[in-house]
């Protein structure tokens, strides 16, 4: 068994390693721990930002909170094509698609027309759509966050990584949306016809990631953005990076991040061990001498630049 001054060298060696400071290319960053709601890491987090594709994670809320038939098969029509952006993709004027496949598109593939079909066919309308996403918002608590239309394709669609990281957090009591965001792949039916879709978010599916939901954005105004809910040892956490410049600085922040939480893993086992191995010392002349060199240390948040 080590020395009690030992441990404590071992102890004051973890937290510098769980202490040290990160640095981020995204503008926006928060990590949040699911269970306490403690902000683990954070970089301009209560700031609004343009958000991009991230707004599908709303859209896909509102539309299930409408509890339609999700097998009902609903048609692309002209008035869901991009008039914004002008961007192209996504499914041909004249597709035949059942609603959840639509649901499946626009949060795997970001797909415009399908997040487009979805806020048009909701009861209402697309008026009747935005009012529901206003409701959310509210009941959501997302004090930061303006949503104006279903696709993201706005710039007037914002919030701060903070409020993102509320509404990942509330795709827990969404289990389809966790089903579908933390699929690599996924066989969906259009016209009639399957066909495999490969989800945007490059980790999903990698091993040593466990993703337990997820959505990716772009657009010129908001940069590269992702949300993802994931466990890491017994914690799980939610992540959001908005505003990056590029899919490699979007994706070096991730890997950071991970490694953070890797290290804060560690040095919470180190911890433990060592108090276990102080209380066993305690009545002992070494306890004295440990008590003596053990140092005083604290655990909080750490803010980055």
């Amino acid at each position: 068994m080590l020395k009690p001054i030992a441990l404590a060298l071992m102890l004051c060696a973890s937290l510098a390693c769980w202490g040290k400071a990160v640095s981020f290319r995204s503008a926006h960053v928060v990590v949040v721990d699911d269970t306490t709601g403690e902000v683990l890491l954070e970089k301009d987090a209560f700031t609004a930002a343009p958000i991009a594709s991230l707004t599908k994670l709303m859209t896909a809320m509102v539309v299930l909170d409408a509890r339609q038939d999700l097998d009902q098969t609903l048609r692309i029509d002209e008035v869901d094509r991009d008039t914004l952006r002008h961007s192209r993709g996504g499914l041909r004027v004249g597709a035949m698609v059942p609603r959840q496949t639509l649901l499946e598109l626009a949060l795997l593939v970001s797909d415009n027309h399908a997040a487009a079909a979805l806020a048009r066919c909701y009861p209402g309308g697309p008026a009747a759509f935005a009012e529901a996403m206003q409701r959310k918002v509210g009941a959501l608590g997302l004090a930061s966050t303006r949503l104006v239309e279903p696709t993201g394709l706005s710039p007037d669609n914002h919030a701060s990584a903070l409020d993102m990281a509320k509404l990942l957090q509330a795709t827990k009591d969404y289990p389809l949306i966790a089903q579908i965001t933390s699929q690599r792949t996924r066989a969906v039916v259009v016209n009639g016809r399957p066909r495999a879709v490969h989800n945007t978010n490059a980790l999903v599916g990698r091993p040593g990631w466990e993703i337990l939901a997820s959505k990716t954005g772009y657009t010129t105004d908001a940069g590269r953005c992702l949300t993802m809910r994931m466990r890491v040892g017994d914690r799980t956490v939610s992540v959001v990076l908005i505003g990056a410049l590029a899919s490699s600085s979007r994706a070096l922040d991730a890997q950071k991040i991970r490694r953070w939480l890797d290290d804060e893993v560690a040095a919470r086992a180190a911890a433990l061990a060592g108090q276990r191995a102080w209380a066993s010392t305690l009545g002992s002349p070494a306890g004295a001498q440990a008590r003596r060199a053990w140092p005083r240390v604290g655990f909080g948040v750490r803010y980055l630049t």
